[in-house]
Order: C-alpha cells, then structure tokens, then sequence
C-alpha cells in the first residue's frame, strides 16, 4: 500500500486532472480518502465518474451530482463505462477542467483513479477502444500503472485500485463487500447480506418482495435471507430440512451486483450525513 501511494503521487505529480471512478450505487463508500488527499495536495481538479449509474437509483444518483458539483475544483457525471458513448465524452471533460492543455506542446495528462472493482479498467479500454486493461468481476485485476496515448494531445494513466489501510465505518465496509469491491476472503456473505437486506427493507422493500414472492412486511434482515432460503430450497447437505443461509446469502448478493433486484443505491447524501453524526455521537443513537 506505501509503495502504491508513493507511486500514485509520482504519478499525480506529471497529471492535470484526477479521474475518480466511484460506484453510483455507493458513491462515497466508495472513495478512497487518499485518493482526495493527494490530488488535493497537488491542487488537482478532479472528475468524478459515478459508474454504474445503470445499476444505482436515479433519485439517489441525481443527489449525489448535486452534492459533488457543489465542490470546488470537481465536476461529477452519472455514467456506464460499458456504453462506448458514455465513455467518449470523458476527454472532453477533462479537458474544460484543464483548458490551459490542449496542444502537442502541452497535451492533456489525465490519472484514472479509485478503489478495486469500480470500473477503471472497462473505462481505459473503452477510450482506447482496445482491451489494454485486463477487466474481470474481481477486485484488483489491474496490477501496475500504464501510460497510453489517446494523441498527441491526449496522454491517460491507468493505476491499480487503491485501498485505504482501514475502513473506518462498519457500513462502509459492507456497502464495499456487497458491491464487490471488497474480496470474498475479507468478509462473511451472510454478514455482507445481512446487511445489504436490511437497507433493501428499508428503501427498496417492493423490489424484494417482487423478486423472491414473498411478504416482507414484520421481516427483520435475518428474516429476509431465511425467507430467500426457504423459497429457492436452499438447504445444507446432509442436514434434512436445515436451511443454506450461506448460499441464500450469495443469490440475494449476486441479485443485486447483477441488477436483477432493480436500481439500488445503498446510500444517499442525506443517509450519508445520517451515518457519520451518528458515529461522531454515539451516545445520541
């Protein structure tokens, strides 16, 4: 982690603008506080990527534009790395964020940044419109940095994910694991879909109860994976009638990182907010 950072800063050093991919569903879970240190230490405008916007609420997305587009030096867009058209306009982007660079002289250097998983590597390909970058459903599939070309102009920088040595709020570890930023290793699923089933309850409980067909009305979260158990036969091996939670756990996470659960943010601004006074005054809750 030291030497990634060291390398990062070389790197930001010889950059004018900080790309920032973040997950849309989670957007500040997301971010890597060191990320925003360093590029502030270097006086780097940044813009922020909010991938997956195809997969994330569009109320919660719209909140989270207009809370990033409130901060000086940062330009925030909603896009889906995996559409060619949402990735082509990055260029432009950056470019009114830097309008000093924009000739052979002095071409464009941008840095794309975030934590494992986010999408960088699909977005790196995307504007090369070449696989340059290996892409894979794993987190840290991109292992060192690569400088590439777009023209004479252009010059990109791809970095592997960077994480922060500790996650400071419980939630955000989770909202990283459900959205597998987090490797299978770190966490327990049943743990991670826990807590994933009890923000389904709360904000998206239709999405729930149209998916698996059964009422979530009175369900705690632990409640939500048994009922996933019981109506997809999950049972354990060898132990009549005892049910899988373990693999209940894994089809209500694959549901949501696919899609199939429908467009779920698991934060908000406001929820955000909610979060860290809670943490700040833990005597209050």
């Amino acid at each position: 982690m030291t030497s990634a950072r060291k390398k990062a800063a070389e790197t930001m050093a010889m950059t004018d603008v900080v790309i920032e991919v973040l997950d849309a569903r989670c957007p500040e879970a997301s971010s890597n506080p060191m990320i925003r240190e360093l590029r502030q230490a270097r006086q780097r405008p940044c813009l922020r990527l909010l991938n997956k916007a195809d997969l994330a609420d569009p109320d919660a997305t719209k909140a989270w534009l207009e809370f990033y587009n409130k901060q000086p030096g940062v330009k925030a867009v909603a896009i889906s790395c995996k559409k060619p058209g949402d990735a082509a306009k990055v260029p432009s982007l950056c470019q009114a964020l830097a309008p000093h660079r924009n000739d052979g002289v002095k071409p464009l250097r941008m840095m794309i940044m975030g934590i494992p998983n986010v999408g960088k590597s699909t977005l790196m390909n995307a504007l090369v419109k070449k696989r340059v970058a290996a892409v894979g459903d794993e987190p840290a599939v991109t292992k060192q940095q690569q400088r590439i070309d777009l023209s004479p102009r252009q010059t990109l920088f791809d970095t592997p994910g960077l994480m922060w040595p500790k996650i400071e709020h419980d939630s955000d570890g989770y909202m990283l694991a459900a959205s597998h930023a987090i490797g299978t290793n770190a966490v327990l699923e049943e743990e991670v879909a826990t807590f994933l089933a009890g923000v389904l309850l709360a904000r998206y409980p239709e999405g729930l109860a149209r998916r698996y067909g059964f009422a979530v009305e009175g369900l705690d979260a632990p409640g939500v994976i048994e009922g996933v158990a019981k109506k997809r036969g999950c049972l354990v091996k060898g132990r009549a009638g005892e049910l899988d939670m373990d693999k209940a756990s894994l089809i209500l996470l694959t549901d949501y990182r696919s899609g199939v659960l429908g467009r779920i943010s698991l934060e908000t601004p406001e929820t955000r907010t909610a979060m860290l006074a809670a943490a700040a005054n833990p005597q209050s809750c």
